[in-house]
Formats: structure tokens, C-alpha cells, sequence
């Protein structure tokens, strides 16, 4: 009896750490300390899809204003990729285990050294630069001129108290400025210290501004700085604004940039079906590869898109994807807008594989 006794003692004390241990597997941290519990990966996932041809929260999600704009149908909606990260290892594992999420390490989303505030205000960077480059792209193709607005001004920077918010730049030492990329370049070919004259149009009057300009450090590097942000818009009385919140980066670039053609231009892109997408755009209009892509292809699929725009770049990954709609290979947003109206006319299309 003794001996019995005892057994179950050892058994008993024996358990209690694997007991303890897994208790804790579903905490974040160990309880009345700092010990951080969470495992050192993301789970990356289906995320929302929004149609750049409706709403959001009762607002158009590609709103354009100062112009006839089409009547359109259809879905031609974006895709995203839902991140979840500070997970335990039991959620982590739950995931893994029950969902097609992929785990990729932590430094993948928030490289070291990076804070997530910092990454969070570089998506939000990369989406302004991205909605800019598919104004660009859809006015070029549209053939409407374009003009680089002022939409924010760094304070106590070279451009503080000299430029302000909406005002248009239209040259820069008399070198014509039509985007945010052209004056961008024009102020890197300049020197910290050197006085450059801008052309602005003020409240539909014209100005000549001499600004300074100054010096910061990017990535470790000097830079001329001049501290403006400007974003490409239609000249004229036309004006489009992306009307999402909560998403960053670049990704949502083309479905913007065909929902703006659309609207502008006669006809229905999508022919009334529905089509989702994704990939970056240029302002020369060229489609650039994205990551996330089987997961934006499953979140389309569920939503009903029976045509994904897939970058050319993306196409053999896409190929992998489960259960997928008819997968439309693009290059470019003149690639895309033929694609689709082949599709819609029931024409040969280029798909991927």
C-alpha cells in the first residue's frame, strides 16, 4: 500500500509540470510576470475583399467627382491577406492545424529593429503612393492630363510656412512637375542648402515660392528633404478619392486603377460578373507581383469572383491555389482592361499555366 502510495505520488508530481505547461500554452504571458508566452510567428490568412465599384460604410470606395462618371456593374473587388500575430502556442497550433493560414516568422512582418507602429505608418505610405500611381495609370490610359497636389507639410521642414495643403505644384526651378514622382526626383538631384524656386497654383492663382532646402536620413542616408506630401489628381475639376480605412500597402493598386477607367469610360469592364484582383501598379501603368496571392485567391473564391487578375509574377504560385476561379494572367493595366473585355465577350483569354 505504501508503495502504491508512492507510485501515485511520483505520477502525480511527476504530471504537474506538463499540467502547469499546458495551461500556460494558451496564456501570453506568464501570470503576475513580464514572461512573454506568445510564439515568434504570424499566421497569415483570407482577409476582406472590398468591390472598388460600391461601398463602404456608405461611402463609394472609389469616389470621383467633377466628371459624367459611367454606369458600371459587376464586382471588380481587391483582396487582402489578414495577418494575426502575438499568438500562444496553442492558438498558433489551432491555426495551423484547422485553417489553410500559412505560418511565417514574426521578422517577416516587423523586421528587427522595426516597431509596429513603424510598419503600420510604411503600409500606410505604401497605400497613399499606391492609390496616387492608379490615378496616374487610369488618367494615362485615359488620356486626362494630371497635376501633383499638396496633401500634407511636414512641420518645422524646409516647406513649413511656405506650401500648403492643396496647393497644386506645377514646376520647380521652371521644371515641369505633373507627379509626385517628378518632383520627387527633381528635389533628389539637389543638394541640402540649395534655394530652388516652386510654382505653385494658390487658390486658382499662380506663385512662385523660394524654399531652402534641408537634409534628413533615411535608412542610414542623407537626403535632400524638402517636406511636402503630394499625390497625383486629374487636372481640372475632376477629383477621385479611395475611400478605405484599415488597409495598407500597395497591393490594391490595379483594381483601383480599372475601377477609375471604368467609371471614366464608356462600357462595363466586367461585363456584370465578378471579378476580383490584385497587384501593384506603376505610374507607367505596369502590374507588379504581391505576396499573399493562394490566400487573396481562396478569400475571392468564397466571395463568389469566378475571374481573378493574377501579376504575371504571381502566376505560378497562384496555380497552387485550391478550388480557384478562372485565373486572368496581367502585365499591365492595358493587359488588364483587354483581359477583361475578351472575358466579358466571351473571347480567348491569356490565363495562367
Amino acid at each position: 500500500m505504501n508503495l502504491w502510495n508512492r507510485r501515485n505520488r511520483t505520477v502525480i508530481v511527476g504530471a504537474l509540470p506538463v499540467v502547469v505547461l499546458l495551461s500556460l500554452l494558451g496564456l501570453p504571458t506568464v501570470p503576475g510576470t513580464d514572461i512573454d508566452l506568445t510564439v515568434p510567428y504570424a499566421a497569415e490568412g483570407k482577409g476582406p475583399t472590398f468591390n472598388t465599384l460600391g461601398e463602404v460604410d456608405g461611402k463609394e470606395v472609389v469616389e470621383i467627382k467633377g466628371a459624367e462618371v459611367d454606369k458600371t456593374s459587376g464586382n471588380l473587388n481587391m483582396t487582402t491577406v489578414a495577418v494575426r500575430t502575438h499568438m500562444t502556442l496553442a492558438q498558433a497550433l489551432t491555426r495551423w492545424a484547422t485553417t489553410d493560414d500559412t505560418m511565417v516568422p514574426l521578422e517577416n512582418i516587423f523586421p528587427t529593429g522595426v516597431s509596429q507602429e513603424e510598419v503600420e505608418e510604411r503600409n500606410a505610405v505604401a497605400f497613399t503612393s499606391s492609390a496616387s500611381n492608379a490615378t496616374i495609370s487610369a488618367m494615362n490610359y485615359l488620356n486626362k492630363p494630371i497635376e501633383s497636389v499638396v496633401v500634407d507639410v511636414t512641420p518645422d521642414s524646409p516647406a513649413d510656412k511656405a506650401l500648403k495643403v492643396n496647393d497644386i505644384v506645377t514646376a520647380v526651378d521652371d521644371e515641369k512637375v505633373a507627379t509626385p514622382s517628378d518632383l520627387a526626383d527633381i528635389i533628389q538631384h539637389k543638394n541640402p542648402g540649395d534655394t530652388v524656386t516652386l510654382t505653385v497654383t494658390r487658390q486658382a492663382k499662380d506663385e512662385r515660392i523660394p524654399v531652402t532646402l534641408g537634409e534628413r536620413k533615411v535608412d542610414g542616408d542623407a537626403v535632400t528633404f524638402l517636406g511636402v506630401t503630394t499625390l497625383a489628381q486629374p487636372a481640372g475639376d475632376i477629383t477621385v478619392n479611395y475611400n478605405l480605412s484599415d488597409v495598407g500597402g500597395p497591393s490594391a493598386g490595379l483594381m483601383f486603377s480599372l475601377a477609375v477607367v471604368d467609371k471614366l469610360s464608356p462600357g462595363e469592364l466586367t461585363g456584370g460578373k465578378f471579378v476580383a484582383g490584385t497587384g501593384t501598379i506603376s505610374a507607367d501603368g505596369s502590374v507588379g507581383p504581391i505576396g499573399g496571392i493562394t490566400h487573396k485567391i481562396a478569400a475571392a473564391k468564397e466571395a463568389g469572383a469566378e475571374v481573378f487578375l493574377v501579376p504575371e509574377g504571381n502566376c505560378t504560385e497562384a496555380m497552387t491555389a485550391k478550388n480557384k476561379p478562372t485565373l486572368l494572367k496581367v502585365d499591365s493595366l492595358d493587359t488588364a482592361v483587354k483581359q477583361l473585355k475578351d472575358y466579358a465577350a466571351g473571347k480567348d483569354v491569356q490565363t495562367c499555366g
